[in-house]
């Protein structure tokens, strides 16, 4: 076993762990980069970018179908399934091979090749080829699907986030595990190329929407294009012929069973974090493995280790892992270099989640709880907002909510432009802004942004009414 040592051990070449990396020497350490592979970030190879490649065809076709509400004739959409998937591979490599340029300008003594274990305090296997003693270390090693345990003998007829996109042509059916964010764009996307999709989540609000009208709308608006199974618990999937027999059980305990010629697992990404040794270090794990630590300086509690990224679970969204990431590079450096009185504890950025489905969903700031008798609610209706009606995409809503004193604290939304409308709001939040001083501010007409004076309104009425 080769043997070196450094200041910081940065484990994991994804977002977080290349931020990591350069933030710690930007802060004087020597540091390390340990990668076991395939590398090229989650969002670059498996995420964002090959999925949001595939909407985007996905949408060309809908939008092609759909042509004739502006008096378009298109005529029959034909969609080559082997073309699409070229496509966003060849994209998506592209993307990927970005991020290896900068991996590939780091010196390559600053870089090692394999899989990292602690092995002790201040130590880190790395394959059976080096021991690596650390002063600190950073852990950002990202997540991977879950595969329910029904499904793990399905051999290839079984997708993933990680595998769906390297199939050769589109299937005729597709079962999806998982009304999320990844589940639910992935299914619509299938959907509108043109696959049988069913989709199964044992809850009833998809695309992680808590208000219960704006579910209900999911519902309605998702369940025009493919089949909607929830409420249902899938307990048992076979090879059967070609495909994949599943049998589940619905919210009422009727079994039943379907066969598809591939099944989606799209239930979640838990963070890698089990075969690295942790408790090996001196950290004191939960029962998902996960260590005690900051959320905000990203210090575990026992160590001088820091855990950053999808790794932690915290907040999982490539904007987050960089910035998370930088907090912890920079944190190692700073307590190598005085103490723990050193380390900085950033306030978290306002909370921002969205689904790039159409209608698109979204959320911002504090969760909606209805049951919060101390917010006022402002709401807009996309049915008849201006700019929606022209874009035919006239559906959905959005719930905007602020605090007893006009501050704005959070929204949800389904609908046109959420996107958009989501990071106004977050920077609007962000910034501490009243729904008074919001509504002072411009609003370009005719845009789907200008639809929030709706909801300000509401708020600044709502309050007048309380004075």
């Amino acid at each position: 076993m080769r043997e070196r040592s450094c200041d910081i051990a940065v484990i994991g070449a994804g977002t977080a762990g290349l931020a990591a990396f350069h933030a710690a020497r930007d802060g004087g350490a020597d540091a390390v980069l340990i990668e076991a592979g395939p590398g090229g970030t989650t969002c670059a190879r498996v995420g964002c970018m090959p999925s949001k490649l595939l909407i985007t065809a996905a949408n060309a076709a809908h939008a092609a179908r759909h042509a004739g509400v502006f008096g378009i004739e298109a005529g029959p959409v034909r969609v080559d399934g082997r073309r699409v998937l070229e496509r966003v591979r060849r994209e998506r490599d592209r993307f990927v091979a970005g991020v290896f340029e900068k991996i590939d300008a780091i010196p390559a003594e600053r870089r090692i090749a394999g899989r990292a274990r602690f092995s002790g305090a201040d130590t880190l296997a790395v394959d059976d080829h080096t021991t690596l003693r650390f002063r600190a270390a950073v852990v950002a090693t990202g997540s991977s699907p879950a595969v329910p345990e029904p499904l793990r003998d399905l051999g290839d007829r079984l997708l993933t986030s990680d595998t769906l996109f390297e199939i050769a042509d589109l299937p005729e059916t597709l079962a999806v595990l998982g009304g999320g964010a990844v589940g639910l764009e992935l299914a619509q996307a299938m959907a509108r190329l043109g696959v049988a999709v069913t989709l199964f989540d044992p809850g009833t609000h998809l695309a992680g929407l808590r208000d219960d009208g704006l579910a209900a709308e999911a519902r309605r608006l998702f369940g025009e294009e493919m089949c909607l199974r929830l409420g249902c618990t899938v307990e048992a999937g076979a090879r059967a012929g070609d495909g994949v027999r599943l049998t589940w059980t619905d919210e009422a305990g009727t079994r039943a069973t379907g066969t598809f010629a591939r099944v989606l697992a799209a239930a979640g990404r838990p963070p890698n974090v089990r075969h690295l040794g942790l408790a090996e270090a001196g950290l004191r794990l939960d029962d998902h493995g996960l260590p005690d630590f900051d959320p905000r300086s990203l210090l575990c509690a026992g160590a001088p280790i820091f855990i950053a990224g999808d790794a932690n679970a915290d907040r999982p969204v490539l904007h987050e892992a960089a910035r998370q990431g930088r907090i912890a590079g920079a944190n190692a450096a700073r307590l190598l270099a005085s103490s723990r009185a050193a380390v900085a504890s950033p306030r978290p950025w306002t909370r921002l989640a969205m689904v790039f489905t159409e209608p698109q969903a979204a959320s911002v700031g504090e969760a909606y709880d209805p049951a919060d008798a101390g917010r006022v609610l402002g709401t807009v209706d996309f049915g008849n907002q201006g700019r929606a009606r022209i874009m035919a995409e006239n559906a959905g809503a959005l719930r905007l909510q602020a605090d007893r004193s006009g501050t704005l604290t959070g929204a949800e939304m389904l609908g046109p432009a959420c996107e958009h409308l989501a990071q106004f709001l977050a920077l609007a939040i962000e910034d501490g802004l009243t729904a008074r001083t919001l509504l002072d501010r411009p609003f370009y007409h005719p845009t789907v942004e200008e639809g929030l004076k709706t909801a300000l309104e509401a708020i600044v009425a709502a309050l007048d009414r309380q004075d």
